[in-house]
């Protein structure tokens, strides 16, 4: 666990974050392949979702309380997705719906979005040529929690005006091959300059394995701090 200037932020695996803060607590993309099956946090006043790929009602319950509210973005349909989950109206909690340029406060959170697609000229696409998240289809987050602000981009390629935001920990991908890899990341990283860099969505499964070792070396010798596991 990363304890940074009063903020907690834990990297539970893949791409789920627990952020707490003056006794507020907020998850970003909780779940999928197994990473919280063990976990009952219930803990969550708000609860973050970047897209479809994303989307775990199982998880949402297993994290979120009673009085939660869910910040969904507003293309997530569960028509498109090839796995068992209940529909976003079907779930017992408070739902606010975004896009990728959203800026709103939830209780004691302020959350902020951002695009998140990869480019179909870049590198993270399909063998057809289609990128694996084409734009329109996700966002990211920028959450500012008593006074820290933590970035997790979502699945996303380095996009023009990302090393514009004002960001304390920033959380990007690095496992590559749907999102941006480990050197794509540490390069946005010098340029946004952030107090730390806790790195996430990789290892999970074979596809985004990566060298999160060498993430931090890189980093580190362009006097970047990072922090590994959050």
């Amino acid at each position: 666990m990363l304890e940074h200037e009063g903020l907690k932020l834990e990297w539970l695996g893949y791409a789920t974050l627990r952020l707490e803060a003056d006794g507020t607590v907020v998850y970003l993309d909780p779940g999928r392949y197994g990473v919280l099956d063990n976990y009952q946090g219930n803990d969550g006043d708000v609860v973050c979702v970047t897209h479809d790929h994303h989307y775990d009602t199982d998880a949402i319950r297993r994290v979120a309380t009673a009085d939660a509210t869910l910040v969904l973005f507003e293309g997530i349909n569960t028509h498109h997705i090839d796995r068992d989950v209940e529909r976003p109206a079907d779930l017992p909690y408070d739902r606010r719906t975004v896009d990728a340029e959203a800026d709103i406060a939830v209780g004691d959170a302020i959350v902020r979005t951002t695009a998140a697609y990869n480019d179909p000229d870049g590198p993270h696409v399909r063998p057809s040529g289609e990128p694996y998240h084409p734009k329109g289809r996700g966002c990211g987050f920028h959450v500012t929690l008593g006074g820290v602000s933590v970035y997790w981009p979502g699945d996303t390629d380095v996009l023009d005006g990302q090393e514009h935001l004002d960001v304390d920990v920033f959380c990007p991908p690095i496992g590559g091959t749907f999102t941006m890899d480990r050197h794509e990341a540490a390069d946005l990283a010098e340029t946004m300059d952030p107090e730390v860099v806790v790195p996430i969505h990789y290892d999970t499964f074979p596809e985004i394995e990566t060298d999160a070792e060498a993430f931090t070396a890189e980093l580190r010798s362009r006097g970047v701090d990072v922090v590994l596991g959050g």
